[in-house]
């Protein structure tokens, strides 16, 4: 059966890199995108100069129509969106929409989640889904309904975590699958093939809540695959991070990239070790090895580059 693409207009909301890509594989599948909808542009670093969103930058380029509101729901947006005689919106790590934006277009809101709903809703499925451990993730598209992440699913795909995978790695991976499942969703659409069923109702469902500083903080008394996990979890944004207790030297310690090491030792619990040209700290059952760190008020760096320049002291350690 062939179709013509051009019969969908497209709304496409996004803001960050993972957003630009499913926007990418859109327009070269010679989608017709009739506007694109981002964040306003904000201040940022020191000298405060206003910084775009990776979307607008790409939209930019390809020359798209760009709306950037701070209010979804004034009229001045609306009489703007209602304009652009969309037929279908796809979102991709937007903000959450008013009703009379969602429920506008003939086809339908869509979304893709970075996570197997029901299972981690909210704002950091791909962070979450490392810090507890999963051995599985993957990707989902469902039209938007009143609630966060909880309307009917239309497709979704699944993939393995590895065991040593940080969330940054993981992240680049569900981008790409996430640009093939958008892609099969909007296919689906236009050809008036897409079935959709509400999201199953399981127990203890875990959530993705929002990061905050104190969830990236590091209890080193807790076991050695909760550390690892939280590390790695949050490498490399916004990263983990511990006090460092270095005489004559205190401040945030953040760590990006570790080993670990199951093995028994009578070090007490936060020590900071030096052995073999390794920097490593003592945990309960057994011993993380730091490769890639962040002294304070340093930059970030290899641990072996590190000790090149930088000594610890005998009695240092992490709290």
């Amino acid at each position: 059966m062939t179709t013509d693409k051009k019969k969908l207009r497209i709304v496409f909301m996004g803001t960050p890199e993972f957003a630009v890509t499913i926007l990418d594989g859109l327009v070269k599948a010679d989608y017709n995108i009739v506007g694109v909808i981002t964040a306003p542009d904000r201040p940022a670093g020191r000298g405060r100069k206003l910084r775009t969103s990776a979307v607008k930058e790409y939209a930019l380029k390809h020359d798209l129509t760009i709306l950037q509101p701070t209010n979804l729901k004034s009229e001045a947006f609306i009489e703007t969106l209602e304009a652009l005689k969309a037929n279908l919106q796809v979102v991709v790590a937007f903000r959450m929409l008013p009703k009379v934006v969602w429920q506008m277009p003939e086809h339908g809101t869509f979304n893709l989640h970075a996570s197997l709903l029901p299972n981690y809703r909210g704002a950091a499925p791909i962070n979450w889904a490392v810090i507890n451990g999963e051995s599985k993730t993957g990707v989902t598209t469902f039209f938007i309904d009143e609630k966060i992440d909880t309307g009917h699913i239309i497709e979704s795909a699944e993939i393995d975590i590895l065991p040593d995978e940080t969330a940054g790695e993981l992240h680049d991976k569900l981008m790409h699958l996430g640009k093939d499942l958008v892609l099969i969703t909007v296919d689906k659409i236009e050809k008036g093939d897409a079935s959709t069923y509400p999201q199953p109702e399981i127990e203890n469902i875990r959530t993705a809540y929002k990061i905050h500083k104190e969830t990236c903080k590091i209890d080193w008394n807790t076991d050695i695959d909760t550390i690892y996990n939280l590390i790695r979890g949050l490498s490399p944004y916004p990263g983990a991070w511990c006090e460092l207790n270095n005489p004559e030297q205190v401040g945030t310690l953040k760590i990006y990239k570790v080993e670990k090491r199951l093995q028994d030792h009578n070090k007490k619990v936060g020590s900071i070790l030096i052995e073999n040209k390794e920097i490593v700290i003592a945990v309960e059952n057994g011993l993380i090895v730091l490769q890639n760190l962040q002294l304070p008020g340093k930059k970030r760096m290899n641990a072996i580059d590190l000790l090149n320049g930088f000594e610890f002291h005998k009695n240092a350690f992490v709290s």
